[in-house]
């Protein structure tokens, strides 16, 4: 095995801890010796150990001389975990192949020990796939104080996300669905707006195998706040929270309702503001899924990271409901053009990730 064939395997071993290890970034490690694995692993659980010390653990003294490819630079402090550095040290490693550095300035600095003790080390190896793998880890470190946003949309092949009488279900096919609640298992909040919320009665929980460390926040952006005292949402607020996002007038009855549902209500003038108290309230990354109204003002905004987008083999016509709306429109030339993460089928459905730039 050549060590970028290590790289995508520490990278593909990286995604078992989806759902799991956040706050933390999801990281995978294989250690290699004469082109044969001796150890791999990956960072499977918040606080608990690292993927160098999973993919270390049993190899012993044949790490000597060895080389430990890791997707993320291994850190160098003592946090819920010795750092990751003394443990290369400690096992005689000659070279370390990393994916991307650590934007975390407390974590960071493991590479710059490593050469300080004599070992070998390569930055930059499928740093692009890493990066993206941990958009939502990376998002943290650059300012901006508000969530991560990811939008999912599941459409017809000419962009609709429901028919001519309202009705989206169900669109996708059952592989999409699966995957789509693996998907929401790794972010901190749900968000729909207030239309499809109502229209679709969605309890927007995590229902796949893969049961998530914390549970996602359910938040629904609205102008008025209004949603039914039985919607599955208010009736299930003890299985998970519930937060209104306002940014226009309720009613007193509105308030009443929700103060006895327990749930949270902000209240802001537009959606930056919106997602701004929600980064406040500890929400890192969003899932907004639907609809066409909220999709469009929120990229007509720039606040958009990430596109998820499920293309199902049905046309549903000019009367069907339009997956965007309120989006401006560039010409050609002036138009974003966002970058394809990845790109597979789900059984007959088909699945685009696209970052914006």
């Amino acid at each position: 095995m050549t060590e970028l064939d290590a790289m995508r395997r520490a990278i593909q071993l990286a995604w078992q801890g989806w759902g799991r290890v956040a706050p933390n970034p999801l990281v995978g490690a294989v250690v290699l010796r004469e082109g044969n694995v001796i150890g791999e692993g990956f960072h499977a659980e918040f606080g608990h150990r690292h993927a160098e010390a999973a993919a270390l653990e049993g190899v012993g003294t044949g790490a000597e001389g060895a080389t430990l490819v890791v997707s993320l630079e291994p850190c160098a402090h003592h946090g819920k975990q010795p750092p990751c550095t003394e443990l290369v040290i400690q096992h005689g490693l000659a070279r370390v192949v990393v994916a991307m550095a650590d934007p975390n300035p407390v974590a960071a600095g493991g590479l710059d020990l490593l050469r300080a003790h004599g070992i070998t080390v390569e930055l930059g190896v499928m740093q692009a796939e890493a990066e993206s793998q941990n958009a939502s880890f990376l998002h943290q470190f650059k300012g901006l104080r508000r969530p991560f946003v990811a939008l999912k949309l599941s459409t017809s092949l000419d962009s609709r996300i429901a028919d001519r009488a309202g009705s989206s279900r169900w669109i996708s096919g059952p592989e999409a669905r699966e995957y789509v609640h693996w998907l929401r298992a790794g972010f901190d909040a749900i968000g729909v707006g207030g239309r499809t919320a109502r229209v679709d009665d969605a309890s927007l929980t995590v229902r796949g195998e893969l049961v998530p460390r914390c549970t996602p926040k359910r938040v629904v952006f609205t102008r008025t706040g209004e949603l039914s005292p039985t919607s599955r949402l208010l009736m299930t607020t003890t299985e998970a929270p519930v937060i209104l996002a306002r940014s226009g007038a309720g009613s007193l009855g509105m308030m009443d309702y929700a103060d006895a549902a327990g749930v949270t209500v902000i209240q802001g003038e537009e959606l930056a503001e919106l997602l701004s108290k929600l980064w406040q309230s500890g929400v890192t990354s969003i899932l907004i899924e639907g609809g066409g109204e909220l999709a469009g003002s929120l990229l007509a905004g720039g606040l958009v990271d990430r596109f998820y987008w499920i293309q199902a083999p049905v046309w549903l016509g000019d009367r069907a409901i339009p997956a965007f709306q309120g989006v401006p429109a560039p010409l050609l030339g002036a138009a974003d053009r966002w970058h394809v993460a990845e790109r597979r089928p789900l059984g007959a459905d088909t699945l685009l990730v696209l970052d914006r730039r």
